[in-house]
């Protein structure tokens, strides 16, 4: 969708269709209140009325107008005006601090992922224009406006970026390919690229990584790809599990379980929108994105329950389940990634557990690790951009559920309870010391991906982490 930007009232904007947010309170006065009210229109949030003759698509906004609401509203209408023979449509601002959730409303309300159709149906709409002018007539400086499109297209377009790789099948996004598509982003962006196949993961001994690859015909790929700026303010490191897909392994998952998993690349997909996003900003920031890219499959070489596996840092690992994979390639990327960069912040993105969804729901980020105030940033940046995010607590109880008596660590808890926070306390055996207080973790296993649409969200892969990370990197690497 090509959204622009005019220095003109929005009477002066030749479009074919005019959107408008509309209160209950505000319907009272409405030019065209009786035609709303026969068509049973009472502006209840993202309720909608479209008055063809004229020109006008009419949407219902709750009184209490937070982001929130008008992101999911754009959204909502911008789906049903791509339904329309209509090629262009136009909206006032509702204030400058409120263009950037009304940009992510049309730009992630309007995506669609139709690579895979013989006969893709692209919807007319192709142009939605913004007067500077708010919906009451004042004015907004038109160069911060220009601002704030051109920085949250370039995050909305990230997203959609993400979306496309996770929604890519595995036959189609293999480790392999994973590789050459983040060689392909790093020559767009100017980003360096380091990839480790199978000769290069043995000599980093990145043993557990490999054992997860191993009982595929698609041999695993480590990727590292790297933004430096002169003079950068912070070093960032991003670690992302990229199982382009899971299906458990010898411990098979049920049918049902099997199908979306090419979502378990999501934590991988989300650090290199991140990065081709940052680097799009100019951000004055050093970023290192690493992404496992795994397929857990079985076969006669496959790793097996019982297996004790030696981790990048030295650390063994009792394999009691193979569906507990993500984990193990964590461990040694999070390894490698601390051996090769010294950064201030450690961020680590997974699809990592089910249990996170039987906690926090299927909409919900979960956000761990050591350091209380880096947490709560977190949760109030993913709030401001949209995300949902809740904090799961660690403590020295649930840490014992995954003690093994026959290595370092097991790979899985010995009790079904907690198994969000018992994953994450597995994770922390492979964290520096001197990293603890700078690692978060962050287990996208419910947010990464969904089959019904929900606010700006479409069928498949939804982009998590992705806006979240960025509104901190913004706000507190400045």
């Amino acid at each position: 969708m090509n959204v622009k930007l005019y220095n003109q009232p929005l009477d002066l904007i030749s479009a074919d269709l005019t959107l408008e947010f509309v209160t209950s309170e505000q319907l009272e006065f409405h030019p065209y209140k009786e035609l709303l009210s026969q068509a049973g229109f009472k502006a209840e949030q993202e309720q909608l009325c479209a008055l063809h003759e004229h020109r006008l698509l009419v949407c219902g906004i709750d009184k209490e107008k937070s982001d929130e609401l008008y992101r999911s509203a754009m959204a909502t209408a911008i789906k049903a005006a791509m339904s329309y023979a209509y090629t262009s449509l136009k909206c006032s601002q509702y204030t400058l601090e409120r263009f950037r959730v009304l940009i992510e409303g049309v730009v992630l309300g309007s995506y669609k992922f139709e690579s895979y159709k013989s006969e893709p149906k692209p919807s007319k709409l192709t142009e939605v224009i913004f007067s500077h002018e708010n919906n009451d007539g004042s004015s907004n400086d038109f160069d911060a406006l220009e601002t704030v499109l051109n920085q949250t297209l370039i995050i909305a377009k990230a997203t959609n970026y993400v979306r496309n790789l996770v929604n890519q099948t595995p036959d189609d996004m293999t480790p392999q390919q994973m590789a050459v598509t983040a060689d392909a982003l790093a020559t767009s962006n100017n980003l360096e690229c380091t990839i480790l196949d199978v000769n290069g993961l043995e000599y980093e001994k990145m043993f557990a990584m490999l054992s997860v690859g191993r009982g595929s015909a698609h041999p695993p790929r480590l990727i590292h790809l790297a933004y430096k700026p002169e003079n950068p303010k912070k070093v960032i490191t991003l670690v992302g599990k990229g199982l382009t897909y899971d299906s458990g392994g010898l411990s098979l998952k049920a049918a049902t379980s099997m199908v979306t998993m090419k979502m378990d690349k999501a934590g991988g997909c989300a650090v290199m929108g991140m990065i081709k996003a940052i680097s799009e900003l100019e951000l004055d920031i050093e970023v290192h994105a690493f992404v496992g890219a795994v397929e857990n499959m079985i076969s006669g070489n496959a790793y097996k329950p019982d297996d004790v596996l030696r981790a990048k840092n030295g650390k063994t690992i009792e394999v009691r389940n193979t569906d507990a994979e993500g984990r193990l390639v964590l461990a040694d990327v999070l390894g490698y990634a601390q051996e090769n960069v010294k950064a201030d912040y450690l961020f680590d993105y997974a699809t990592l557990t089910g249990a996170c969804m039987v906690a926090l729901g299927p909409y919900t980020t979960g956000v761990m690790g050591h350091n209380e105030d880096l947490k709560h940033s977190f949760i109030q940046a993913g709030a401001s951009a949209g995300e949902y995010c809740g904090m799961l607590p660690f403590n020295r109880h649930l840490k014992k559920l995954i003690k093994s008596d026959l290595a370092d660590v097991c790979n899985v808890s010995s009790k079904p309870y907690g198994g969000a926070i018992t994953a994450a306390l597995f994770l922390d055996n492979f964290i520096d010391e001197d990293v603890k207080d700078k690692w978060v973790h962050f287990d996208i296993a419910g947010s990464a991906y969904t089959e019904s649409a929900w606010d700006v969200h479409t069928y498949g892969g939804t982009g998590a982490g992705v806006r979240m990370t960025l509104n901190w990197l913004m706000e507190h690497c400045r």
